[in-house]
């Protein structure tokens, strides 16, 4: 028994200014192009069962070229394997925040044998396989008390296919991740009892048992995508992204199969600024981009320098950076300022709260309802304005 484990496409992601010749946003045209290949993959390896795992569009409401390419893409699959179930389940990003509004999802029902799963979990029984598919959407999962997770008795093979965040998995640095997603203890899957446990919401392909896995996305399409990077350097595959062929046998198989990505993601090495003139700052930064291999040009690049005071970062030349702004898809160059330090009492040495270490204090003593996680809010609100501080700075 073959499955082809694919997660979080997001087609319809938009991001940067950029435009194809047919006015198509280029990270757009990129998500696409990405998911494209992953099917001509998956139908080339050609599995019993494809299993989507949710976050297929980036948007409860996608934009018209991610509808078609869609359709287009699961009715390619239908084409190539007529006898392979396709099953698709709901994540955060597609789920309507009603039961109430249409889902885009259902969709895919025009094609045969297509199988979607938005709202409520839901069982999928294929005796001629000797499978049963637990479906467990987003939705499902932020309904409490929640229902066991157990495989079905009668069946060779047991597949839980779930989108949430199982606790404990994500790194301590969750500054890129995708907040929305249901939480999940990692308890509640048993997942010595089943098959396999296919997953979907975490964006970077991750073992977390044997027949436990991330599949992750099949681009960088995060808030912030260098955390990202962080965590596919930890588990040995850095810059990939791709998904999973798994082989349901006595010795269970799961292969990572990598798409080529259409561009690079560019971290370049950090540059610490204590200190420096604004012409030694900006002969580190053009050294930095002339050492990339294979150039910039294309690509996403971010170049982080901690400690320039706003007096020297006003005073670096900018001429090579609107260059490389130019050369790359996207150039951020990423200035962090000192922390600011003041007098405090009589005299004594002390450091003036951020506006983030402001925000974290005030919502760590603020009164909250019972039904509210403090620290996904404390999260939540940092991460935020994270990304508003970096726009307010690349502008």
């Amino acid at each position: 028994m073959r499955l082809a484990h694919l997660a979080d496409p997001h087609l319809g992601f938009r991001q940067f200014y950029r435009q194809t010749p047919h006015g198509t946003n280029q990270r757009e045209a990129d998500v696409a192009a990405a998911f494209r290949q992953a099917v001509e993959d998956a139908i080339a390896a050609r599995p019993d069962v494809v299993l989507l795992a949710g976050d297929v569009f980036h948007s409860v409401r996608p934009t018209n070229p991610a509808i078609l390419e869609s359709f287009t893409q699961l009715r390619r699959v239908r084409a190539a394997l007529p006898r392979a179930p396709i099953i698709v389940i709901a994540g955060n990003h597609d789920t309507p925040r009603s039961v109430e509004t249409g889902a885009i999802l259902r969709l895919f029902e025009a094609v045969p044998d297509v199988h979607v799963v938005v709202h409520e979990r839901r069982w999928l029984e294929f005796p001629d396989l000797d499978l049963a598919v637990l479906c467990v959407p987003h939705a499902d999962l932020s309904r409490q008390p929640r229902e066991p997770l157990a495989p079905r008795a009668g069946f060779r093979w047991n597949v839980l296919l779930l989108h949430g965040e199982i606790a404990g998995v994500i790194p301590g640095d969750r500054s890129w991740l995708e907040y929305g997603g249901a939480l999940v203890d990692p308890t509640e899957l048993h997942a010595d009892a089943w098959s396999y446990v296919a997953l979907g919401h975490y964006h970077v392909a991750r073992r977390l048992q044997p027949n436990v896995w991330y599949a992750g996305s099949l681009e960088y399409v995060s808030p912030n995508p260098w955390g990202e990077l962080r965590d596919e350097e930890a588990q040995g595959r850095p810059g990939l992204k791709g998904w999973l062929l798994v082989e349901l046998a006595a010795d269970l198989r799961v292969e990572f199969r990598p798409v080529s990505l259409a561009r690079r993601m560019i971290d370049l090495p950090a540059i610490h600024g204590t200190g420096l003139a604004p012409a030694e700052l900006d002969a580190m930064i053009q050294e930095r981009v002339e050492n990339v291999a294979q150039g910039i040009d294309g690509h996403i690049v971010r170049q982080l320098i901690w400690d320039v005071p706003r007096a020297v970062a006003r005073d670096l030349s900018y001429t090579p950076i609107r260059q490389f702004k130019t050369r790359a898809l996207h150039y951020h160059l990423d200035i962090r300022r000192p922390h600011p330090a003041r007098e405090v009492g009589v005299g004594a040495p002390g450091q003036r709260h951020t506006l983030a270490e402001m925000v974290v204090e005030y919502l760590r003593r603020r009164p909250l309802d019972a039904t509210v996680d403090r620290e996904r809010l404390v999260a939540l609100a940092t991460h935020y304005l994270e990304q508003t501080t970096s726009r307010v700075r690349e502008a």
